[in-house]
């Protein structure tokens, strides 16, 4: 097999390692970090519940402010996966040189890529879960459903931090991921339901928005927030879906990585 390019499940434990030097190095930070992953999805919780529910009876049977809780949670986790897997890592690569110094020890540039895909899933679960205990404070989120939610969370972060690996992979400078930003992750907020419902839509946008992770994620999370379990094509359709798009991308950032980084 190429080198530097192991299976996933031989990887596991060298890349819980790199995992661990980032933990390790993030807890010195952590309280900005949290900070800035939490107010920014709070604020928009809140501002858009609060302005826009008092002009909008009820969305779907419900308070707007209940109608945009779990599509906030989705946000959050979506961003912050994202600004991890493509600034920080892209910092780590190509800036401090840190996956430089690691591939000279016992790790291979899989361990790094797993690594990295492990930790922005999880900075975006902490991120998440932040803005889900918010949510459940203020009577947004059923109190049982939360360790459901978090399992969706989690899916959706592991997912996000996937599909940026290729970013990484191409980019040259941090200026390349405005693209990034601009053309997938912008529309896809407006067109995942997590504002707004997608019946709002025009039937091709419907169509195009089912292709979405986000879209997914927003599904699965809105029946949890309210106390119900996600109907079971529902969270089928989702599950293979993220998971696709978890594998695919992690695979071709590899091996793009591999050509780019190894002789």
């Amino acid at each position: 097999m190429a080198d530097g390019i192991v299976p996933p499940r031989f990887a596991l434990r060298r890349a819980l390692a790199y995992w661990r030097r980032n933990a390790l190095v993030w807890r010195k930070l952590m309280v900005p970090s949290l900070l800035g992953n939490f107010i920014d999805p709070t604020l928009y919780l809140f501002g858009l519940g609060l302005g826009l529910g008092a002009l909008i009876a009820e969305v779907e049977g419900q308070p707007y402010l209940h109608f945009l809780a779990p599509g906030i949670i989705a946000y959050a986790t979506m961003n912050a996966a994202s600004f991890e897997a493509l600034y920080s890592a892209f910092s780590r690569m190509h800036v401090q040189k840190t996956w430089e110094a690691v591939l000279t020890t016992p790790l291979t540039l899989t361990d790094v890529v797993l690594g990295e895909l492990l930790w922005a899933a999880t900075k975006a679960t902490l991120a998440g879960g932040a803005v889900t205990l918010v949510a459940a404070a203020a009577g947004l989120v059923a109190l049982a459903a939360i360790p459901f939610i978090l399992l969706v969370v989690a899916l959706t972060g592991l997912t996000f931090a996937a599909l940026a690996l290729p970013m990484v992979a191409l980019a040259k400078s941090y200026d390349f991921f405005l693209y990034y930003f601009t053309l997938f992750i912008t529309p896809m907020s407006f067109l995942s339901g997590a504002f707004f419902p997608l019946t709002q839509l025009p039937a091709p946008l419907v169509a195009f928005a089912q292709a979405l992770p986000l879209t997914h994620a927003v599904a699965l999370l809105r029946p949890l927030a309210a106390g119900s379990s996600p109907a079971f094509t529902t969270l089928a359709v989702a599950v293979v879906l993220m998971g696709l798009l978890t594998v695919l991308p992690t695979r071709w950032a590899l091996r793009r990585l591999t050509r780019r980084l190894l002789p």
